[in-house]
């Protein structure tokens, strides 16, 4: 975990500021526990107030601190905040909400230490707290920490996986809003976000035996089928960082070998990696878009590989270990292009592992039962994955800072997920 120094945050205005007219909260930080936060009582706002309580809490940057007493005494500050009670309780930032007209609502941020309301800031956001409304909430959230630490959250962001009734669901990262989003009868695999949140691509079964590649729009439903592979067996896409290009792996008699297309065009399909008999499946891209890490069989057992992302300069990236595990799987490169994330067999079960790039640095995250799939959230510093840890094979999320995991509730048994960047702002049309 973090320790979080807060240095002094000017207020450059009354009321509304522009993000550009504040001076951010100054961070630095330490290995220790995490600054104690507090969400005050907010009147009317009782809804928007428990999901940023939570989205704060799973961001594991402070320690939440729940309110189970009145404050005491005189209270003091700009906005009648007891600051002596609430230090007292442990918390060094305090947030409040307040109602404005419409569906304004204000968020001060008081530095309990100091004594002093150290930041505005102003939302609209579906007071509700409902539904796929809830994202807006989950944008202040984001927010509220970027000021407070200078750093990315994981509230506005979603996680898509594979369903046990063969269908991909949705699900918001604080386990909320979860909805199936592929048609009923449609069997689908191996879900991959693009990068604006806008779409999302999936393999689909075929009656014909085909598995064409699909790329379905999130806010119409509306699916396109990608070119060259509607009569073919294809598998594992993955959108390159800016969306314009798709990865996917290729079924046929020669193997198992990764192509690229056009997504945007919807053309110009070229075969990037495979040799015979060989199996070459589940790319990701580098945030950068330069790179992509796979799964290639070439010499043997699988195992993670790199390349630059036209084909070129392929090279074995983690190291066999020589029969100490077994195959690795399910590479996912963190968005700040740090470390690799996958799963490798230890005593023939999946673990969670991540690969530094810096060092080369091999680190196993779990141990017992099965654990698989990994996904980085969009601060790199969370993975998501499936567990069967509770008996039946559920999705948690990882904070690599601490170790700690929490669980997301599936309906059914989950796999394969795949964690969105930050929807920081609305969706855009397809």
């Amino acid at each position: 975990m973090r320790r979080l120094a807060l240095s002094v945050l000017v207020l450059a205005a009354a009321g509304s500021l522009r993000a550009q007219d504040t001076v951010r909260v100054g961070i630095t930080y330490q290995p220790g526990v995490r600054p104690g936060l507090i969400v005050l009582p907010a009147p009317g706002l009782d809804s928007v107030r428990a999901i940023i309580d939570r989205d704060l809490g799973f961001s594991d940057r402070f320690e939440v601190i729940s309110l189970t007493q009145a404050p005491g005494g005189t209270p003091r500050g700009p906005a009648a905040i007891n600051y002596p009670f609430y230090r007292n309780l442990g918390a060094a930032l305090a947030v409040e909400l307040v109602a404005g007209p419409g569906n304004q609502i204000t968020v001060r941020l008081h530095d309990l230490a100091a004594e002093r309301l150290r930041e505005e800031l102003a939302f609209t956001p579906d007071r509700s707290g409902a539904g796929d409304s809830r994202l807006s909430v989950h944008r202040m959230s984001d927010e509220i920490i970027r000021r407070a630490t200078g750093q990315s959250g994981i509230a506005a962001s979603r996680i898509l996986f594979l369903n046990s009734d063969k269908r991909i669901w949705r699900v918001d990262s604080d386990g909320g809003n979860l909805v199936a989003v592929t048609p009923a009868g449609a069997e689908v695999m191996s879900p991959a976000w693009s990068p604006d949140g806008a779409r999302f691509a999936y393999m689909q079964f075929s009656r014909d035996g085909a598995r064409p590649i699909v790329v379905q729009a999130l806010a119409t439903g509306t699916r396109t089928v990608l070119p060259t592979t509607a009569t073919t067996q294809n598998m594992t896409p993955a959108f390159s960082p800016d969306g314009k290009s798709l990865m996917f792996a290729r079924l046929s008699d020669q193997g198992v070998a990764l192509y690229g297309l056009n997504v945007q065009e919807l053309c110009c399909v070229e075969r990037l990696s495979g040799g015979r008999f060989a199996e070459n499946f589940s790319p990701a891209y580098s945030p950068d878009g330069r790179r992509v890490v796979f799964v290639s069989t070439r010499a043997g057992g699988q195992q993670v590989y790199a390349m630059s992302s036209d084909g070129t300069d392929q090279e074995l990236l983690v190291s066999f270990d020589f029969g100490a595990t077994g195959n690795s799987n399910a590479p996912d490169w963190s968005p700040d292009g740090a470390a690799i994330a996958f799963h490798r067999e230890v005593e023939r079960s999946p673990q969670i592992f991540t690969f530094a790039l810096a060092g080369r640095r091999l680190k196993a995250w779990t141990s017992s039962g099965r654990n698989e799939d990994p996904s980085w959230g969009p601060d790199g510093l969370h993975l998501v994955f499936v567990s069967n840890r509770t008996g039946r094979r559920q999705l948690f999320v990882l904070d690599t800072e601490s170790g700690q995991t929490r669980q997301i509730m599936t309906p059914g048994s989950a796999k394969l997920p795949a964690w969105s960047r930050s929807l920081v702002r609305p969706q855009s049309q397809p």
